[in-house]
């Protein structure tokens, strides 16, 4: 049996090679009565600035784990390690096709399972593969030129290959951990595995998506890009097949649409034939900007130090006047902020950061919550118009070229202009923010910034400036679907991920693909 010893502390310069004897001093044993020694996570404690701490989980195996725990049966973070029960794959009984839709996260762990319990995979994506979808991206930011199919949100991997690659959930399943071995054995790094916070970053996270494609073709899985469902038919039984590209017919027992958040004709194809939809709370707001620096200072004391990574932060607080939450959400240390944009006429921000989170500049979306009574509308596309309608916004408020409307964090508290210096790719305009945002969004930004002051002293700062809009936060809808994961319209239909409306995140995601993908399978096997 293996014992998990929680809450293990050393200084921030003492070594690792401590450990054993930190354990063994904890528990009253040697350091030679500890075997197998497991690094399960390890996170910083800087509570205290002047002591910041390295803050450690570890397992481990001794000879008699109950006496251990008899001795220290009033220590809280002493535990036995409880294995989990194998997870059984789902295994298809008979040759069947199944189309999955999106090479984000969902779309590529669904067809990675579905592989594996013997199905038979077309794998499809709008966009182009990570390789030539960079070079479009960076051709969007060096001259405008928006292809609307490959872009930051469409193509290889999705809308996180352009982020920081963010490997949090609050999520606890047994899949966590499966989700990050999978990834480290396509190449992420083997700390995720480990760290408190995991990230891949944007660059590794390139890489990483190249070998899962290869895999997947190994496998046999065929896989087609710039290759869009534009419609699905269907007979009495259910789900008969997609139409690709306008006009190619592809037959298919079952279809998975993971298709992301952005993926708007999608959404008023399924509206069309009458697949049930229902509009969701999202939230929208603006992105802020600080020096790293500053950021390390606010939350370490200090600017920088070889044991710390760059400073992360997550703020929270209910305006009880608007009864709204405003929060931090996808915060990017040492990173930086781009024009996210997917359709033309429009402006979207988001942040991202390499692994290394090494850029000059850390920055997060601050957003606040909207829902049904913003929108005005029964239409469960409405919170999609309503997202264009401030896209389109701040695009004409920065002067229609793509370049970002920004504005100092100072200068929007009290409608002063001011110059910009931010990392935005491909470039802000000075922009009174409040003309790119619901009147009710910048009013509880407003009354938000001050209670994030008190809780991270220099955050209201003139260093900070702020961008927008951001409004791709999460789908501004719900796929409806069954306990069994398919939609209650069409059977053999089955939405999954982010863009259906059942995560939020890579990891959340990626979990939400393979339990569809199971239950696909199900499907399958019940006809």
């Amino acid at each position: 049996m293996t014992l998990r010893l929680r809450e293990i502390k050393l200084q921030l310069e003492d070594e690792e090679a401590l450990l054993p004897g930190r354990i063994a001093q904890l528990l009253g044993l040697k350091s030679t009565e500890l075997h197998s020694l497991k690094l399960v996570r390890k996170g910083i404690d800087a509570r205290r600035k002047s002591a910041i701490l390295k803050v450690y989980t570890l397992e481990f195996e001794v000879a008699d784990e109950k006496a251990v725990l008899c001795r220290h049966a009033d220590n809280p973070h002493l535990s036995l390690v409880e294995v989990p029960s194998p997870m059984t794959p789902v295994v298809c009984s008979q040759q069947r096709k199944v189309i999955v839709v999106g090479m984000g996260p969902a779309g590529l762990f669904a067809a990675l399972t579905l592989r594996r319990s013997g199905v038979e995979v077309l794998l499809i994506e709008r966009g182009k593969p990570v390789a030539e979808r960079l070079k479009d991206v960076q051709s969007f930011w060096r001259d405008g030129s928006l292809n609307p199919q490959s872009n930051i949100q469409f193509g290889e991997g999705g809308a996180g290959t352009f982020s920081d690659g963010k490997l949090t959930t609050r999520i606890n399943h047994p899949l966590v951990t499966e989700v990050l071995k999978s990834l480290v054995a396509f190449g992420a790094p083997e700390e995720i595995l480990w760290q408190a916070k995991p990230h891949i970053g944007s660059d590794r996270l390139r890489k990483v998506l190249v070998r899962m494609r290869k895999k997947l073709q190994d496998d046999g899985v065929e896989i087609r890009f710039s290759t869009c469902l534009t419609g699905i038919e269907q007979t009495g039984r259910g789900l008969a097949g997609a139409i690709l590209n306008g006009d190619q017919f592809e037959a298919c027992d079952s279809l998975v649409l993971a298709v992301g958040h952005s993926a708007r004709d999608t959404y008023r194809m399924l509206q069309q034939r009458q697949i049930a939809l229902e509009s969701k709370s999202f939230a929208i707001g603006l992105r802020v900007e600080h020096p790293l620096e500053a950021i390390n200072r606010i939350q370490y004391g200090i600017a920088s130090h070889p044991q710390l990574g760059a400073a992360e932060y997550s703020l929270a607080w209910q305006d009880k006047l608007s009864g709204r939450g405003v929060y931090s959400f996808c915060m990017c240390p040492g990173g930086v902020v781009v024009n996210a944009s997917s359709e033309y006429g429009g402006v979207v921000v988001n942040g991202m950061s390499d692994y290394n989170r090494d850029a000059n500049w850390s920055n997060s979306a601050l957003v606040v919550t909207v829902g049904r009574n913003d929108f005005c509308s029964g239409d469960p596309l409405a919170g999609v118009a309503f997202q264009r309608y401030w896209e389109e916004q701040a695009f004409a408020a920065a002067g229609s070229t793509g370049s970002v409307p920004g504005q100092p964090l100072l200068g929007f508290l009290n409608g002063a202009s001011g110059d910009l210096k931010t990392s935005c790719q491909p470039a802000a305009v000075a922009t009174e923010l409040a003309q790119v945002l619901p009147a009710a969004v910048t009013e509880s930004l407003r009354r938000a910034l001050p209670q994030f002051e008190k809780r991270m002293r220099g955050f209201v700062s003139p260093e900070a400036m702020l961008l927008g809009v951001e409004t791709r936060t999460s789908a501004p809808l719900r796929i409806l679907r069954s306990d069994e994961g398919c939609s209650v319209s069409l059977p053999g239909l089955f939405p999954a991920g982010e863009g259906a409306g059942y995560a939020g995140g890579i990891m959340s995601a990626a979990i939400d693909g393979i339990k569809t993908a199971n239950h696909v399978t199900c499907h399958l096997n019940s006809f």
